[in-house]
């Protein structure tokens, strides 16, 4: 079982629908797959038609048992919960606080190939453990000097928290090809950045769209340039977690 997380300190980069659709093309491989949305926003849940639980906290129910069926061949699905906005406080609060995620995921470890986490964007306990304990951390990159500036962040952050660099692997979202600074802000950052994937998913309106017909972009345009691009994402982030 591989730990995927998509992870950026910053929003509206495109984490939700990098997640689902990975998540979606790693079920097309007939691996068992669980996308677990972490971020209590439940952005990841909607576009499976699951609201989050804002109403009631999960509580003492298990991983397992809050598993649902997201409607998919393969995928599995675990919902968002108002819970998750006081995770920093339980993690705090435990003896073994940097194996937290290892702990929460065991109850379903074995069940699946792949889990997919979508995190919410921001640095704390939380994301710490996250970036500690997942195997490749998938990092979504919008093509302007702040947002590569907001990874060479997350970068000296691992560095300061002993965090295996290795692991992240970012790509660039939300490409306008039009735009002479995306493209020449790919050519540096790649140039800088070995670990990189060549893949840079365009910014197009039917993404967004996702939110209308709740589905996976790839399984709705299985034929188009961007889910093309997508499955050579999940390609690569397959053979960077060792799996070919």
């Amino acid at each position: 079982m591989k730990i995927i997380a998509i992870f950026n300190v910053k929003g509206g980069v495109g984490k939700t629908a990098t997640s689902v659709n990975l998540a979606y093309c790693a079920s097309l491989d007939k691996n068992k797959v669980l996308l677990a949305d972490l971020d209590p926003q439940g952005a990841s849940s909607f576009y499976f038609n699951f609201e989050p639980n804002n109403k009631k906290s999960r509580g003492t129910k298990s991983v397992t048992d809050s598993v649902v069926d997201s409607g998919y061949p393969n995928l599995d699905l675990l919902p968002a919960d108002s819970d998750y906005r006081r995770i920093d406080f339980l993690i705090k609060e435990l003896k073994g606080k940097s194996k937290w995620l290892s702990s929460f995921l065991r109850p379903v470890a074995k069940k699946y190939d792949y889990i997919f986490l979508d995190c919410p964007p921001n640095l704390s306990l939380f994301s710490e453990n996250v970036l500690k304990n997942a195997d490749i951390i998938v990092v979504p990159v919008v093509p302007t000097t702040l947002s590569v500036r907001t990874y060479d962040q997350l970068v000296e952050f691992c560095k300061e928290h002993d965090i295996d660099k290795k692991k992240l692997v970012p790509f660039f979202s939300m490409y306008e090809r039009r735009k002479n600074l995306h493209n020449e802000t790919i050519e540096e950052f790649a140039s800088k950045n070995r670990n990189s994937v060549d893949v840079a998913i365009p910014y197009i309106s039917e993404i967004e769209r996702m939110g209308v017909y709740k589905a996976p972009y790839v399984s709705i345009h299985p034929g188009s340039e961007i889910s093309y691009l997508y499955k050579q994402l999940w390609k690569a982030v397959k053979r960077k977690a060792g799996n070919s």
